[in-house]
Order: structure tokens, then sequence, then C-alpha cells
């Protein structure tokens, strides 16, 4: 009865989601594709912890923005087995215009547009739901399939993606309306959450 489970334990493949260390802005901005650097010691408060606890040997991917490169160096810095893999598909969702405003400044009938068409509308030029799902979803595909029974894979990215993953891991690949967005399905700054990925 012990041995199936153990099995089940070795051969899984998992994902693991970690969220970057506070960003160096002030609070109700937008900062989606916006290149903010992170706070330096929580980053490598985050670092120290996720280096203890990663497999050995596992594959490190990074957004390419400089809040997640940093945290990603750090770990790196402490786990020399571990080789970063730069991927722009892991950044956060790019709002455009809206980059560096307040939310508060956006005004309610920008922000009505994106939910009343959430799918496809692109907040401030930027990009839409659709398109960063099926971005994330092409990143997700990819590691998916490179990773082999019983190895790990890490990705230093952002809350929007997390969130995103999550959906894909479990089947949602379009969200059709804001009210299917999740809002409390990511880990808070320099945290993790593990996925197990299903063939």
């Amino acid at each position: 009865m012990t041995m199936q489970p153990r099995l089940a334990q070795h051969t899984a493949r998992t994902l693991w989601l970690v969220r970057h260390a506070p960003p160096l802005i002030p609070p109700g901005m937008c900062y989606g594709a916006l290149d903010v650097a992170a706070d330096p010691d929580a980053t490598q408060a985050a670092a120290a912890s996720l280096a203890a606890a990663l497999p050995q040997h596992a594959a490190l991917y990074s957004s390419t923005l400089q809040r997640c490169e940093q945290l990603a160096k750090a770990v790196q810095g402490l786990r020399p087995d571990l080789i970063i893999k730069n991927d722009d598909r892991l950044c956060e969702m790019d709002f455009g215009t809206w980059e560096g405003r307040p939310w508060d400044a956006i005004g309610p009938a920008a922000l009505a547009a994106w939910t009343d068409d959430f799918a496809h509308h692109a907040p401030g030029g930027g990009e839409s739901v659709s398109t960063f799902m099926q971005r994330v979803a092409a990143a997700f595909d990819e590691t998916r399939a490179a990773l082999a029974p019983g190895c790990a894979a890490a990705w230093i990215t952002h809350a929007g993606v997390i969130r995103a993953a999550n959906l894909i891991a479990n089947g949602v690949r379009r969200v059709a309306s804001a009210a299917d967005w999740p809002t409390d399905s990511s880990p808070g700054f320099g945290a993790v959450r593990v996925l197990t990925l299903a063939d």
C-alpha cells in the first residue's frame, strides 16, 4: 500500500511558480510590463528560501523584467547547479499607456471598456487577456514537454502569470469574463506555489 504513493511522488513532474520580491514602486500603481527593480533585501531573503527548497538541477526560467531577473540571479548565486533561461513569455501582462499610472487615475470608463470585453480588449493599448493567456500557455506546454518524470522546473515570474498558469494547469485556456479571472490564486511577494503537472 505504501509503494504506490512513493512511486507517484518519484515520477511526478512539478512546476514551481515563484513571485518576485516587492517592487520599488508606490502602492496603487499599474506596473505590469513596467521594468521596475525589486527590494534588494527582500530579494535576497526570497532567494535564500528558494535555493534551500528547490530540487537539484531544477530547470530555472525567469521573466526578463529586472524584478524577476534579480531573484533568479540571487538564487543561482546560492545554487550554481541551476542554469537560468530567460523567457519573455513569463513577463507580466502589458497594460500599454496605463503602465506607471495610479489605478485610480485610469478612470472608470477605461476600466469598464476592458471588463466589458475582458478577453479581447487591450487595456491601455497593450495586451489582451486572450493574447496573454496564449503566450503563457505556450511557455507552460513547452516547460511540461521538456520535463522528464520526477524532474522540476521553476518559473520566477509575476502574479498575473501565476494566475494564468494555475488556470492552464486546470484545463482553462480562455477566460471570457472578468468574473472568471482568479483574484486570490497567486502567492505573495517572494512566495512559491508548486503545481504537479499531469501528462
